[in-house]
């Protein structure tokens, strides 16, 4: 598990496929390496990878032909810049949210825009998605916590300060730049808790307003 908050920038110093696989061999920068073993989990850019080779400077990790179809992951090269944070500890300050560095999809860049000294971000995720994403809830974009500022459809806005732009990389983002999205976990969660005995049933979907209605977070329905 991680916080979403951002431990360093490092840059992928080398890629070597293995079949549908990939070893990525990651300098860390400042990150403090000196109480990481292989086998433990660092993200990179939200991205959840178990370190299996260390060295002075950084960590070798392979990616699964899974991930890197569902992830970003896929698109960086040599010389790319990652964000990184090691798994959170039971005495880390919980900053951001509780993050899995479990990728739920990629989404798209759509606009970037001034706030004053904050860059405003307008990303659009795949529609199945925009059902866990709500004003004021949390978002992970690239392995950062974020706050959803608005909403519109499958498209929603965040605003960047300074110092999430000066110490990860969206501040390099361009309108048309895939992104890693991991929604919130809670939001997953409850969906699977409303659905009851019906989560056990195939081609259960997902909630409705007839279930919505069902537990009283709407009036009835009038089917007239």
């Amino acid at each position: 598990m991680f916080t979403g908050i951002v431990q360093a920038v490092g840059t992928i110093s080398a890629l070597e496929n293995r079949g549908r696989d990939r070893r990525v061999r990651i300098h860390t920068g400042t990150l403090d390496l000196g109480d990481v073993i292989p086998g433990d989990s660092i993200s990179v850019s939200g991205i959840c990878l178990t370190v299996v080779e260390l060295e002075e400077h950084g960590f070798s990790a392979d990616v699964s032909g899974e991930t890197l179809s569902r992830t970003i992951i896929g698109d960086l090269q040599t010389g790319s810049t990652v964000n990184l944070e090691k798994a959170l500890l039971p005495t880390t300050r919980l900053g951001g949210h509780l993050v899995s560095g479990h990728v739920d999809a990629v989404g798209t860049v759509e606009d970037i825009g001034e706030a004053g000294s904050s860059m405003r971000l307008a990303i659009r995720v795949p529609d199945t998605l925009a059902r866990y994403i709500a004003e004021k809830g949390s978002v992970t974009v690239d392995g950062v916590s974020l706050t959803v500022n608005a909403v519109d459809g499958a498209v929603f806005a965040l605003n960047l300060v300074p110092h999430t732009l000066r110490e990860t990389t969206l501040g390099d983002l361009k309108a048309g730049r895939r992104v890693n999205i991991e929604v919130d976990l809670v939001a997953r969660y409850l969906e699977r808790l409303l659905l009851g005995d019906r989560a056990a049933q195939t081609g259960s979907g997902g909630i409705t307003r007839e279930l919505l209605a069902e537990h009283g977070f709407l009036g009835p329905l009038n089917r007239s």
